[in-house]
């Protein structure tokens, strides 16, 4: 039967957080809710006390939470981890409550490309799949997702790039959800940091991703005026949660 120790050691003996996505989306296909909550639950908590390899491990279960927004599979953990009070495992997935529905935001318009008239989508991904960087400051204020979906594959891109587009205000949505299904960017701490001060990032975007935050990432999300009640609730309890600084199991300066 696995357990925390075990878990740990099989995430990180894969090589990239692509690789361990994959392999902890098996798993949640082949673990009982009953069984897969108090299990990541224990990652979350030696996580918290930080447990290096913990820590590490984290990560790829904030950014695959993220992946999955919405869904059955995280319902049915939910319900665990409210059944059974798995607080380390709720801070994860917890959730604000309905509000009343925010207006959108206006849509920006189309960059002007400089060709006299207004590109088409297609004629706008064909650009943003160019091997070099020419059009990217237009392609970067582009309104539509399937252009910023192309770009965000483009090898030219850069974390400066995508650090920009997240922390565009007023956010912009769309992109923030194409970021969100990118694990190669949604593990940088700049993006992750970024994602967290933007008063627009989606909660089930922003919660999970302050579990894998360092003291000083959290100190900065407390810090920010902008930090919805909810994200500032769940950092400040995650910064209690830190063992005293200089203090962690492998004797190593905690951060």
């Amino acid at each position: 039967m696995l357990d925390v120790a075990g878990l740990v050691r099989v995430l990180l003996s894969l090589p990239d957080v692509e690789l361990r996505l994959a392999w902890l989306r098996e798993l949640l296909t082949r673990l009982p809710p009953h069984r897969a909550a108090p299990l990541l639950d224990a990652l979350c908590e030696e996580s918290e006390r930080l447990d290096p390899g913990a820590r590490e491990a984290v990560l790829a279960l904030a950014v695959l939470m993220v992946g999955l927004g919405e869904c059955e599979v995280l319902d049915r953990l939910r319900e665990e981890v409210a059944g059974r009070r798995l607080l380390s495992l709720d801070r994860m997935l917890r959730r604000a409550p309905p509000g009343s529905p925010q207006q959108r935001p206006q849509e920006p318009p189309v960059p002007d490309y400089g060709t006299g008239r207004e590109l088409t989508v297609g004629e706008r991904r064909s650009l943003a799949r160019r091997p070099h960087r020419r059009s990217f400051e237009k392609l970067l204020n582009d309104p539509h997702p399937l252009v910023i979906r192309q770009l965000l594959q483009n090898p030219k891109l850069t974390e400066d790039d995508v650090v920009r587009l997240v922390a565009h205000r007023p956010a912009r949505r769309e992109a923030l959800a194409e970021i969100a299904q990118l694990p190669r960017w949604l593990s940088r701490p700049r993006v992750r940091l970024a994602l967290l001060l933007n008063p627009g990032t989606p909660q089930h975007i922003a919660v999970p991703m302050l579990c894998a935050c360092t003291r000083g990432e959290l100190r900065e999300v407390l810090l920010s005026a902008d930090t919805a009640l909810l994200l500032r609730a769940t950092a400040r309890e995650l910064l209690v949660r830190r063992p005293p600084i200089g203090v962690d199991r492998a004797g190593a300066t905690v951060h």
